[in-house]
C-alpha cells in the first residue's frame, strides 16, 4: 500500500523515481492518518552520490516544531530497504539499531501518540549541493520489509579502506602499509618539547605543591588542572585510543575483500560477537571485526599488541597530546595520563524513563555502592586524572524534559512517585489547596498514583512544583553515585556526567558533587556552551569530553557532527576549537573523538565518520597532527590568559551525520 501524498516539498524535482533534492533539504509530505494507523513505513532508497546521506522522518503534533524526528543514514549507491518502526514514536528508545546499507538511526524528541499526529514528512538533511536519490518504495505496512540484497562487488579492501574512492594518503598495498607502520614503531616515546614535564604538564608553570595526584585550583578567576607535581596541566588527547573490534560486518561479509576465516586460529583476535543485540531492528546480535588489529598483525606478527602500545603512545606524545581520553585501552594506563569512566553506572530494575532509574529508592543507593567498588583497583594511580560517572544519559536527550511528568505517567509504584506525592502533601495543606494552585480537580492525593500523561501541560499551575521536584531527582541521580565513589576513591577527581548538551537548566543540579563539570560539545566554537555552564551558576573547571571535525576528501562517506571541506580545514578547525577552550576561564581540557576513523560501512551502531586523527590503516592525518603540535606550543600562554587564541576560523559545510 502506497501512502497518500499531499505534495513534494518546495524545490524537489522528480523524474521516473529519481528525485533531485535541493541543498537545503526536501522531500515528501505524507498523510498523518497513515502514520497513526500502521506499524511501519517501508522505504527503498538509493543515494546516487559518492557520499552518504541523512534523512529524517518528522512527525508533528499541534506544535510548530516536530515532536519526534527519526534520523537515519544511507550508504551511497547502495540500494537499501529500510523499515521505520512507528513504535519508536512513543519515545522509549534513542538508538533503535540499523540494518545493512542503512546507517545509524536516532530517535530525537519526546513522544507522540497516534491520535496526536497532525503532519508527517520524509525529508533529506541539508547538504552542500543538490542530492540525487532514487525512491522506489514508500509504503505503509503492518510488517517490516526484508533487507535488500548486498551489492555484487566488494566495497572494502583487506585494510578496511573504501574501494570506490581515491584520495591523497590512501594506502595501495599491504606491503606499503607494513613498511610505514614499522617506521612509526621507531618514534621516540617523549614529548616534543622540554617545556613539558613527565606528565605532559607545563614545566615552567608551577602552581602549588604537588599532591601526588592530579587536582584543580582557581587563581585570578581562572580554573586550572594541576599535575601530580603541582604544575599547570591542560588535558588534550583523543578518545578511544584502542585497537578493538568495532566494524560491524554481519550481513556485509561479501562486501569486504580478503576477510579472514573467523574459524581460523590466526583470526581469532580479529573477531568479536556483540555482547547483546544493539537496538530493536531485526538484525539482532551482531559480529564485529577489527581492521586495526588485522593491519597491525600483518606488520608486527604475534607481538603486535606490545608494539602498538609503545607506538601509539609515542605517536601521541610526538603530536603534543598528553591524555588518553575516555574508552581507551586500559593496558596503556600508566604510560601517560588518562581519564576513564565508572565501568557501570548504578541502575534499578525499573526505569522511570529510558535509562533514568528510581533514584530515590534503596536499590539505587545499594547499586551505587557496588558500582563504586570498581574504583578501588586504581585509587592510588597517579596517572589517572579522574573519572566520569557516565556518558550522555539517553533520558537527557529530550530538550526540556520534566522528569516529574514521567514519574506521574509511570504506572509503577516507584519510590520517586511516593516521594513526589509526599513533597506535594508537605507543600500544600490539603488537596483543595493543590487544586486551587494547579487548576486541577483531584479528589485526594491518591489520585496522583494513577498514570497520567503530561501533567505539567494539563495543569500549568503545577509546572513549577514538578520542575522543582525534577531538579531534586537530578540531584539524587548525581549525588548518590558521586558520594559512593568519593568514599571508595578519595584521591581522584570526579569529572562529571559528560552531558550530550545542556538540554535543560536542571542538568546543572548537583554540580557541587563534581570536581570538574563535563560536557560533550560538537561545535566550531565551544565558547557559548561553556558560557552556558557558567551562567547556570556552576563554579567548576569545565572539560569537554568529545568534539570532532570530518571531511569527505579522505576515505569515508560521512563527515561526522561538524563538517569542513577538506583535511586542511579539519586541522584549522581543531586548532580553533582547542585554543578557545584554553582561552575560556573555565576551560581545562578537551578530548577529540576519536583516535581512529570509523569503519566505512558502519561501526556497531552504524556511524561511519571521517573523524580520526589516524585513518583505519593507523596512518596519521598529517594536517591534524601538525595542528595538535601547534596547539601544544600555544596552549600554555593562552590558558594562562597571556596570549590570544588563533583568529583563523575554519570554513564549514553542512554535516553528513546521523
Amino acid at each position: 500500500m502506497h501512502p497518500s501524498t499531499e505534495q513534494w516539498t518546495s524545490g524537489v524535482q522528480e523524474t521516473n523515481g529519481l528525485l533531485v533534492l535541493p541543498a537545503q533539504g526536501g522531500g515528501l509530505m505524507l498523510a498523518p492518518q497513515d502514520a497513526a494507523a500502521h506499524a511501519y513505513l517501508n522505504l527503498t532508497l538509493t543515494v546516487e552520490e559518492d557520499h552518504s546521506m541523512a534523512f529524517e522522518l518528522r512527525v508533528w503534533a499541534a506544535e510548530e516544531e516536530p515532536r519526534v524526528i527519526i534520523r537515519f543514514g544511507v550508504m551511497p549507491r547502495y540500494r537499501t530497504r529500510i523499515p521505520l518502526n512507528m513504535g519508536w514514536l512513543d519515545g522509549h528508545v534513542l538508538f533503535p539499531g540499523h540494518i545493512p546499507g542503512e546507517l545509524k538511526v536516532v530517535c530525537h524528541g519526546s513522544r507522540i501518540a497516534p491520535e496526536e499526529i497532525r503532519r508527517v514528512a520524509l525529508v533529506s538533511m541539508p547538504c552542500f549541493h543538490p542530492v540525487r536519490v532514487r525512491l522506489e518504495e514508500c509504503a505503509w505496512s503492518d510488517a517490516p520489509c526484508a533487507p535488500a540484497p548486498a551489492p555484487a562487488t566488494p566495497l572494502v579492501d583487506e585494510m578496511g579502506q573504501y574501494i570506490p574512492k581515491e584520495w591523497s594518503g590512501k594506502t595501495h598495498s599491504t606491503e606499503e602499509l607494513n613498511a610505514f607502520l614499522q617506521s612509526q614503531a621507531q618514534l621516540p616515546d617523549a614529548y616534543p618539547s622540554p617545556a613539558w614535564d613527565c606528565w605532559g604538564g607545563c614545566a615552567g608553570q608551577p602552581m602549588a605543591s604537588g599532591t601526588g595526584f592530579f587536582t584543580r585550583m582557581k587563581r585570578d578567576g581562572r580554573w586550572y588542572l594541576l599535575d601530580p607535581d603541582g604544575r599547570a596541566f591542560f588535558s588534550l588527547g583523543p578518545d578511544c585510543v584502542v585497537a578493538r573490534c568495532d566494524a560491524r560486518i554481519d550481513g556485509l561479509e561479501s562486501l569486504v575483500r580478503g576477510l579472514p576465516d573467523p574459524a581460523s586460529e590466526e583470526a581469532r583476535a580479529l573477531y568479536a560477537p556483540m555482547e547483546r543485540p544493539f537496538g530493536e531492528t531485526p538484525r539482532g546480535r551482531g559480529k564485529l571485526f577489527s581492521f586495526e588489529r588485522a593491519n597491525l598483525r600483518r606488520a608486527f606478527g604475534e607481538d603486535w599488541e606490545n608494539v602498538w602500545r609503545r607506538m601509539i603512545i609515542a605517536q601521541l606524545k610526538q603530536a603534543g597530546l598528553n591524555t588518553l581520553g575516555n574508552w581507551s585501552d586500559e593496558a596503556l594506563f600508566g604510560r601517560m595520563p588518562y581519564v576513564t569512566s565508572l565501568p557501570r553506572f548504578p541502575e534499578t530494575p525499573h526505569k522511570i524513563f529510558r535509562d533514568f532509574p528510581d533514584v530515590l529508592s534503596p536499590a539505587y543507593r545499594e547499586d551505587a555502592e557496588r558500582c563504586a567498588q570498581a574504583l578501588l583497583s586504581r585509587r592510588d594511580d597517579p596517572f589517572m586524572i579522574g573519572y566520569f560517572l557516565r556518558n550522555e544519559p539517553s533520558w537527557a536527550f529530550v530538550d526540556g524534559l520534566i522528569l516529574a511528568d514521567e514519574v506521574l505517567r509511570d504506572p509503577e509504584e516507584t519510590c520517586c512517585k511516593a516521594e513526589l506525592i509526599a513533597f506535594l502533601q508537605a507543600r500544600y495543606s490539603g488537596i483543595d489547596a493543590l487544586n486551587r494552585a494547579w487548576g486541577s480537580a483531584f479528589a485526594t492525593f491518591e489520585d496522583l498514583r494513577r498514570p497520567c500523561e503530561k501533567m505539567s501541560a494539563r495543569f500549568p499551575g503545577g509546572e513549577a512544583d514538578l520542575r522543582t521536584f525534577s531538579r531534586r531527582l537530578i540531584e539524587a541521580y548525581v549525588a548518590v553515585p558521586a558520594r559512593a565513589c568519593r568514599k571508595a576513591d578519595p584521591h581522584h577527581m570526579i569529572l562529571g556526567m559528560r552531558w550530550a548538551w545542556i538540554s535543560d537548566p536542571a542538568l546543572a543540579a548537583g554540580w557541587e558533587n563534581f570536581d570538574v563539570f563535563s560536557i560533550n560539545c560538537y561545535a566550531v566554537d565551544p565558547t557559548a556552551a561553556m558560557d552556558r555552564v557558567r551562567d547556570l551558576g556552576v563554579d567548576l573547571p569545565v572539560m569537554i569530553g568529545e568534539f570532532h571535525f570530518g571531511a569527505l576528501d579522505a576515505g569515508l562517506t560521512a563527515t561526522g557532527l561538524e563538517a569542513v571541506p577538506d583535511q586542511g580545514e579539519r586541522a584549522a578547525a581543531f586548532r580553533y576549537y582547542v585554543e578557545r577552550v584554553a582561552a575560556h576561564p573555565m576551560g581545562v581540557g578537551c578530548h577529540y573523538f576519536q583516535c581512529y576513523d570509523q569503519f566505512v560501512l558502519g561501526r556497531f551502531d552504524g556511524e561511519n565518520y571521517n573523524i580520526g586523527l589516524f585513518d583505519i590503516c593507523l596512518r596519521p592525518y598529517a594536517e591534524m597532527l601538525e595542528a595538535s603540535r601547534a596547539c601544544a606550543e600555544s596552549v600554555w600562554g593562552i590558558h594562562a590568559g597571556a596570549s590570544a587564541p588563533t583568529e583563523r576560523r575554519p570554513r564549514t559545510i553542512p554535516m553528513i551525520a546521523y
